[in-house]
């Protein structure tokens, strides 16, 4: 595809992505939605990644994955951060990182993960597959953030497009109807706008289960870590289920924002949330923290980094990854017991 007909392209998805639902139907009627989709360019290569660490596959996309990526929360999600997020964000990509994850929601109504992205992304897109989310229950809702999403990431398309952090059953309920946000995910992809489509949670795993039942999603991303066998555990419930459906599998809440690791100091408890208070730190390294969920049969974790040496770390940690025995695994879930509401505080908790 030369420079006219990539830029010809571009317009023509972003045209495609204002329509309603009754002129959808008619340009679909006339091949044009099939033609906007034969045009998304290959999938992302970053040329670091074969030397820098492991890949899997990302499912059935046809997408290797290295085993960390780029989580667009910590300080990728901070006001007014640039000087500290763009930095981040460019070291793991020249560190081999392939795959970034990001969100409508991060960084408040400003987006500013999304922004810190987008400035690296319109230099570097074609090494990244580039993965947001859409936090609305709504089709047209869904369809709004979507185009202020590719306009702060700087790009015509998104390579995954997920329904951000499904918690309940009636958000089932309401992403299903008529006028749900799973429409959305359906007339962005067939329109060549986004790739995949995806759904993430990290409450309860018969939610997910239950939206996974309903429509064939590309991936997931679900919250892991060593503390999950312990309460809601999503590797023994909701794991299996996307492994024998040829998901691509994504992991976070690794580390749980730094509450399962032994070097965590907790907040003074003024600075803590209702309902996510700890006073005590965690149990494991980074290295162990990270060597657990891995063991699982995921195809990449995203990590969230608060600055340039935990990118570093983050790599490292991949590229020397070897997997655990069971018994291994059962030691260090057991060694997280005393601490599994800290490291686990995103659940549901009932009480």
């Amino acid at each position: 595809m030369d420079e006219h007909d990539e830029k010809k392209a571009t317009i023509q998805r972003r045209d495609l992505l204002k329509l309603g639902t009754a002129a959808t139907v008619g340009y679909l009627a006339r091949g044009v939605v099939r033609d906007a989709a034969a045009g998304l360019p290959p999938l992302p290569a970053n040329p670091a990644t074969p030397a820098a660490m492991p890949t899997r596959n990302l499912g059935r996309t046809g997408y290797r994955v290295a085993l960390f990526s780029l989580g667009g929360q910590a300080a990728v999600e901070q006001p007014d951060n640039e000087a500290v997020a763009v930095p981040i964000i460019e070291r793991a990509l020249d560190l081999g990182v392939n795959y970034v994850d990001t969100s409508a929601r991060y960084g408040g109504p400003e987006r500013w993960s999304e922004r810190y992205l987008g400035q690296v992304v319109k230099r570097r897109r074609r090494q990244v597959f580039l993965a947001s989310k859409t936090h609305d229950r709504t089709r047209d809702g869904s369809l709004k953030l979507l185009e202020r999403s590719l306009e702060l990431l700087q790009t015509d398309h998104l390579d995954l497009w997920q329904l951000h952090n499904l918690s309940r059953m009636e958000e089932v309920e309401r992403i299903f109807a008529a006028d749900g946000a799973v429409h959305a995910l359906v007339q962005a992809r067939e329109q060549g706008i986004v790739r995949f489509v995806g759904v993430t949670g990290h409450a309860d795993p018969a939610v997910l289960i239950e939206a996974i039942r309903r429509f064939p999603f590309d991936t997931v991303l679900m919250a892991l870590n060593a503390a999950d066998p312990h309460h809601l555990s999503f590797a023994r419930e909701l794991l299996p289920l996307a492994v024998e459906k040829e998901m691509g599998i994504i992991g976070m809440k690794v580390p749980a924002r730094g509450r399962i690791l032994a070097a965590w100091k907790p907040p003074a408890p003024e600075g803590q949330r209702p309902g996510q208070g700890a006073s005590r730190p965690g149990t494991l390294t980074m290295r162990e923290a990270v060597r657990y969920v891995l063991s699982l049969p995921v195809s990449t974790v995203i990590i969230g980094c608060d600055n340039v040496a935990q990118v570093e770390e983050n790599v490292k940690l991949a590229r020397e990854f070897t997997p655990l025995a069971q018994v291994q695994m059962a030691e260090l879930a057991a060694r997280t017991e005393a601490i599994q509401r800290q490291a686990l505080f995103f659940r549901r908790w009932d009480e």
